[in-house]
């Protein structure tokens, strides 16, 4: 019980430190480059608390839905302060525009780079072991009811012999048992360093390759290990999960804002719950559910889990599209190769469309996570 409630803390906790870190970018590139920051905030809407140190006023906001950091001259309905004239976003030059608008991105890029060489050193890579030469352990039982379940086979276990002869890799354990398809076999196992052995009565099933009839014994062994790594190798490992995780990060958005997919997420408003989890967004309801659930996802994939959310934060927000900061950096880039000041005027419908589209997934990800909760 303690594990579940402090796991699912810490998942509400890691979300609100990701914001506040990719904030925290946007506000000390701001400053560093004498821009005026005016309000750094976690939330939207109605304001819960604040205070003011310096020009700037902290706080947190009622929807947790993110955060914002306030830099003066950067809404273009603004009026400006004729005391902050050179110290607005719009004042500067193009390189330091661009710094603070990716500079939240990067944030969120470099935790979860971090996070995945963290993981990566101190739990080790997982490597593909050859059948013939991975130990038959128990790393899952399958079946309802496993015939090896039946027999007392738990967990953790390793397979020694089969009717007295020596099983010494998962190829091995795999021909034997196909080759008794329905018979009762005495097996031998290891627990704990303790031999035990046991019949069990081997499950007939069809070979969905060959049509045959083939044994199971209702275990499943694993042919991954784990690889120890040094520093510079964890690092140049996490560099290529960021890659592929960003790429895969890209095909998933492209897949959530498909027609179909909000066809069926449009649903969910109706009742219609039953939505493919490789489809659904997820929210911090969601996020806390799944780190409630800690002791079967493990610690080390949930801190994947946490990098994922890292790299979807950054790949999302760097999306060209106003008013998200991929937005602002594509419009400080018209504006550097033309010579012309963009008309944000023109922006303010895509701005409406992203803020629509970014709430109805919030709610639509606040009822799945209520209603149909993510099991592991």
């Amino acid at each position: 019980m303690f594990g579940s409630v402090s796991g699912a803390v810490s998942a509400v906790l890691a979300i609100i430190i990701f914001v506040t870190i990719h904030e925290l970018g946007h506000f000390m590139a701001a400053r560093a480059v004498g821009m005026k920051a005016t309000e750094f905030f976690f939330g939207f809407g109605p304001k819960l608390w604040s205070t003011m140190r310096g020009e700037t006023e902290y706080g947190v906001k009622l929807l947790p839905l993110g955060g914002h950091v306030t830099i003066a001259g950067m809404n273009p309905f603004e009026e400006i302060a004729p005391e902050d004239r050179g110290r607005t976003y719009s004042d500067k030059k193009y390189w330091q525009k661009a710094l603070v608008v990716v500079a939240g991105v990067g944030s969120n890029f470099l935790l979860a780079f971090l996070i995945l060489a963290g993981v990566n050193l101190f739990n080790g890579v997982p490597e593909e072991i050859d059948p013939s030469e991975a130990v038959p352990e128990v790393s899952q039982l399958v079946g309802d009811p496993a015939p090896a379940d039946v027999a007392g086979i738990a967990v953790g276990d390793v397979i020694t012999s089969i009717d007295g002869r020596s099983i010494e890799s998962v190829e091995a354990l795999g021909r034997v048992v196909s080759a008794r398809p329905g018979e009762t076999v005495e097996v031998a196992w290891e627990r704990d360093g303790s031999q035990m052995s046991g019949e069990v009565v081997l499950a007939s099933v069809e070979d969905p390759e060959t049509s045959e009839t083939i044994g199971r014994i209702g275990i499943a062994s694993t042919t991954v290990e784990m690889r120890d790594v040094a520093v510079f190798g964890a690092l140049g490992l996490a560099g290529g999960q960021i890659v592929t995780l960003t790429g895969e990060t890209f095909r998933a958005i492209w897949q959530l804002v498909s027609p179909q997919s909000l066809l069926e997420l449009a649903g969910v408003l109706v009742g219609d719950t039953d939505v493919p989890i490789e489809t659904r967004p997820l929210s911090p309801i969601g996020l806390a559910n799944v780190g409630s659930q800690l002791e079967t996802l493990g610690v080390a994939n949930f801190l994947r889990l946490l990098a994922m959310i890292n790299v979807f934060l950054g790949s999302f927000n760097i999306i060209p599209l106003y008013p998200l900061d991929g937005g602002h950096f594509a419009a400080a880039t018209y504006e550097k190769i033309t010579g012309r000041q963009a008309d944000l005027n023109k922006m303010v419908p895509v701005a409406v469309a992203v803020v629509a589209l970014f709430a109805f997934l919030g709610l639509v990800a606040v009822i799945l996570d209520i209603v149909d909760p993510i099991r592991l």
